[in-house]
């Protein structure tokens, strides 16, 4: 899977993008952001509040009960506001 980070999670992670292979335990949006969390103290803190996260798939917003699957496209970012 390939993703996606913007804004401050981006900062926070470290990172803007990353390919990984899709862990077994990972099935849907939500098991993966509780397994990114274990990654590490930067996914730890940048991933806390999940309520302030959003998250797409193949450029798609999703739920956390989406599926994911190898090969996806993960976008991760906070709420987009307009102005």
């Amino acid at each position: 899977m390939h993703l996606l980070y913007f804004a401050w999670l981006r900062a926070k992670i470290g990172t803007a993008e990353e390919e990984l292979a899709l862990p077994s335990q990972v099935h849907d949006v939500k098991s993966l952001l509780d397994w990114l969390k274990t990654r590490g103290p930067n996914y730890a803190e940048a991933l806390k509040d999940l309520g302030t996260v959003r998250v797409a798939v193949n450029q798609d917003y999703v739920g956390p009960e989406h599926r994911v699957r190898d090969g996806d496209e993960i976008a991760i970012f906070p709420p987009v506001t307009g102005g």
